[in-house]
């Protein structure tokens, strides 16, 4: 099959990260034993979700992995003009959930396996999938624990995510957190005899926005970024029942976004030491049972490959591309295979990431087709 093909049968797997992906993961297993190729699998806790792992080519050496995640985001409430789990195709487009984002790499990589399967590799092609990505980086780092005790690693690894096929040789690291605001509760009418959770909350959101406002002026900054300095995001806040009852509790989540030279501890002790030295002894004075706490949702590292690094320069030779390398906002789960297997990792992939996560998600078929080319290239490149 040809990547095309190829894409039809993956995005038909509705991979939502609440659901399994093991019926996609079974087709990819199959597809890579018809060329005689086996596959490990990682499962998660519940057995209803697994990583695959495989190599392609000899076993006594490092290679490229070549790396994606199979699950996609939810297509809930949003309006398309095609079914989401089939691929249709328009003006030179494949819409689809998770075409983009980031199964049209996945095709092209199986696209690749027949000439892979087939020629005599000088060093080995590893083909890394995993699951829950979208929802924190979780299902990777069940991949890690088995490829940090593999004899050997691979020598540099392609994460796939879009692009639209630049190398990207950085991006953010990201962490997340809900805050629980513990109030007590009364009638409105009189506001000093209760701990309104809702108004304390609101103070820390507003110190976190504070926070915010000091990275955004004084940085530090990296301008190659199209944010060019750490970020802070307050994105839900639930808190009250009713309108006269002083609110006894108020959950809200935050998340930083931090440059890679920039890492978070500093911003989290900040926002921590503000609830326990400010807010809490003023919550306390009222209702002694009041009180703010932390619980980490997420978190993944940033990733920083030097720009000159082999990994760079043997993708951008497999592109015909010497452009320098860029950085992005968004994360992927190459900083975890940097920083814990030690793999020099670039993000490089077809499609927009402006499309991800939308409604009518599509990829141009002539990314597809390049991303075709550059996988031919690297059979090429390493066949003796």
């Amino acid at each position: 099959m040809n990547s095309l093909a190829l894409l039809h049968k993956l995005v038909g797997f509705d991979t939502t990260s609440r659901l399994s992906n093991l019926a996609l993961i079974g087709f990819v297993q199959d597809y890579l034993a018809g060329f005689g190729i086996t596959s490990q699998l990682v499962e998660d806790a519940t057995g209803t979700k697994a990583n695959l792992y495989a190599t392609i080519g000899p076993t006594d050496r490092g290679g490229i992995m070549l790396a994606g995640h199979t699950d996609v985001v939810p297509v809930d409430g949003q309006h398309w003009q095609s079914e989401p789990f089939t691929l249709d195709i328009r003006d030179g487009r494949a819409y689809g959930r998770g075409s983009a984002d980031m199964k049209g790499f996945i095709a092209a990589v199986l696209a690749a396996v027949p000439a892979l399967a087939g020629a005599n590799l000088s060093m080995p092609v590893h083909i890394a999938l995993t699951y829950d990505e979208e929802i924190g980086c979780i299902g990777v780092r069940r991949l890690l624990d088995v490829l940090g005790g593999l004899p050997v690693l691979p020598v540099m690894g392609i994460v796939g995510e879009p692009t639209t096929l630049r190398v990207i040789a950085a991006h953010k690291g990201k962490t997340a957190f809900r805050v629980s605001v513990r109030g007590h509760e009364g009638h409105s009418s009189n506001p000093l005899a209760g701990v309104n959770a809702v108004e304390y909350a609101a103070e820390l959101i507003t110190f976190i926005r504070k926070l915010a406002r000091e990275r955004q002026q004084n940085g530090p900054f990296d301008p190659l970024y199209e944010v060019p300095y750490t970020t802070l995001h307050v994105g839900t806040v639930r808190g009250g029942t009713a309108l006269n009852i002083i609110p006894a509790e108020c959950v809200f989540d935050f998340e930083i976004r931090h440059l890679p030279e920039d890492p978070p501890d500093a911003l989290i002790a900040a926002i921590r030491q503000f609830a326990a030295q400010t807010l809490e002894p003023a919550m306390q004075a009222v209702a002694a049972d009041t009180g703010i706490s932390f619980t980490e949702r997420s978190t993944y590292p940033g990733l920083c490959t030097p720009p000159d690094a082999a990994v760079v320069r043997f993708v951008q030779g497999l592109l015909g591309d010497d452009t320098a390398p860029g950085k992005i906002a968004f994360g992927t789960e190459g900083g975890l295979f940097a920083e814990r297997c030690g793999i020099p990792t670039v993000v490089c992939g077809p499609g927009d990431i402006a499309q991800a996560h939308q409604p009518d998600e599509w990829l141009a078929l002539d990314q597809l087709a390049a991303c075709d080319a550059m996988l031919a290239n690297l059979v090429q490149q390493l066949t003796q």
